[in-house]
């Protein structure tokens, strides 16, 4: 008996899109569809491929089934031949390499038997192939009981947030939920650490090195913020990247830079550390995840060691500590005093955003710029519920490129940006901050969200 094909349980086809014709309703009166603009019809097109995705998936899984019941059909092998063979054929048929059909089988397979609810999704057009793609990559690689409570509302953030973002809260709900042992595997992990070198065209090389995150990123942070200063004196002609490789070899051979600006040599790492108050009181993570706390987390990085968060809280001054609790003491406006944040309200800024706060952008909100929301000129004031971080390039977009961008009130930061077309896409910060309401005049226009 052969495996049921895709047209036994079909995956439900998108609702067919409404043509330029008439229509006539109940009253006789003519009716005229909605003519659509130049994105509706790139958003259409997009919709059928995620139909026909899923209809793909489906389809190529019968294949599979149908051809480990029909065995003799393919030599009465065993199952690893069989799915080499049928492998062979796929890749053959479609005009791809073995790798590829193999990746497709097995993406197929994943699709229809373990995350049946992301394959209806798909084929209803709520998601696309990309975000299906990255379910599969990431909840296959965590545990079978971590993957278990986290599938149905990896459905639901596939549904909700643009590729890049889904990939982030995914990874970080994993990590979250497998945050229990995160202190033994990752003291078995700091076995794995050490250094390479990779031979590269020209006289050139890689130089790897395989170490805790908290420690690669505040590597990174120091560098690039002394190349920074060094690629802002005006005699300057390297690029940034050229500067940072230059930086980091002046520091790792010679243990100083004297050849720097001396107002680059003082730099030194800063990486925002955010730890649940009440998670500093437990043993361990497992006795923190026993009590129901959130993992302490590294801007960048993800779920941290409680130990290492616990040693982090005690370091110099280097290091941004947030406590989550709602008594922080933070600064949330200067008024018109002042146009430029002061720092400690550009620290909450950027914690709170996380990241570049365009939607779908992935800059971490360290390397954006603080922008008003509402501009200097225009009256705006210099406090939280005017400000967030936007990368150089979404600042440049948001001014000079037909974009409106407006705060949410009472949202903890969130943003609503409409287009030049009229549409509006909602972005929410990372976490959220008490609402404190501004004494004076509302800045910010309400909007329809």
């Amino acid at each position: 008996m052969k495996a049921a094909s895709p047209d036994d349980e079909p995956v439900e086809p998108l609702a067919p899109v409404s043509g330029p014709g008439r229509a006539v309703d109940g009253s006789g009166d003519e009716w005229l569809a909605p003519v659509p603009d130049d994105v509706d019809l790139v958003t259409e097109v997009a919709a059928m491929m995620a139909v026909f995705a899923a209809q793909q998936f489906a389809r190529v899984d019968a294949l599979r089934m149908n051809a480990l019941e029909d065995v003799a059909r393919y030599g009465g092998g065993a199952v690893g031949i069989v799915e080499r063979s049928l492998r062979l054929e796929l890749a053959a048929a479609l005009r791809v390499t073995e790798h590829a059909a193999g990746m497709l089988l097995a993406r197929a397979e994943a699709m229809v038997h373990r995350y049946r609810p992301a394959l209806e999704s798909l084929g209803r057009a709520r998601m696309t192939e990309r975000h299906a793609l990255v379910l599969i990559e990431l909840l296959d690689a965590a545990t079978a009981e971590v993957r278990a409570r986290v599938a149905p509302r990896a459905v639901a953030l596939a549904e909700e947030l643009p590729v890049g973002s889904f990939r982030r809260a995914l990874r970080r709900l994993i990590e979250t939920e497998d945050s229990a042992t995160l202190t033994e595997r990752h003291t078995s992990a700091l076995g794995e650490r050490r250094m390479l070198i990779e031979p590269a065209a020209d006289g050139m090389a890689w130089l790897h090195a395989h170490v805790p995150a908290v420690e690669a990123h505040a590597i990174h942070a120091r560098v690039t913020g002394m190349a920074k200063v060094i690629t802002g004196h005006p005699e300057e002609t390297r690029t940034l990247d050229q500067v940072r490789a230059d930086v980091l070899c002046d520091l790792l051979i010679d243990g100083e830079s004297p050849a720097h600006p001396a107002d680059a040599r003082g730099i030194r790492a800063s990486v925002a550390v955010t730890v649940p108050a009440l998670a500093l009181l437990a043993e361990d993570d497992a006795d923190r995840h026993q009590r129901g706390l959130d993992p302490a987390t590294v801007e960048g990085v993800g779920p941290v060691p409680l130990r290492t968060a616990k040693e982090l809280c005690g370091s110099d001054g280097g290091w941004m500590r947030v406590l989550t609790h709602p008594e922080t003491g933070m600064v949330l406006s200067v008024g018109r005093t002042r146009y430029r944040p002061p720092e400690a309200l550009r620290r909450l800024i950027r914690w709170r955003a996380d990241r570049c706060m365009a939607p779908g952008c992935g800059i971490p909100a360290s390397r954006c710029e603080i922008d008003h929301n509402v501009a200097w000129e225009h009256g705006g004031h210099t406090a939280l519920h005017n400000h967030s971080p936007l990368c150089k390039g979404h600042h440049t977009v948001k001014h000079h490129g037909g974009w409106i961008v407006e705060h949410l009130p009472d949202r903890g930061g969130a943003l609503v940006w409409t287009s030049p077309t009229g549409r509006q896409y909602l972005v929410e910060p990372e976490r959220r901050v008490p609402v404190f309401r501004p004494s004076g005049p509302a800045d910010v226009p309400r909007a329809p969200f």
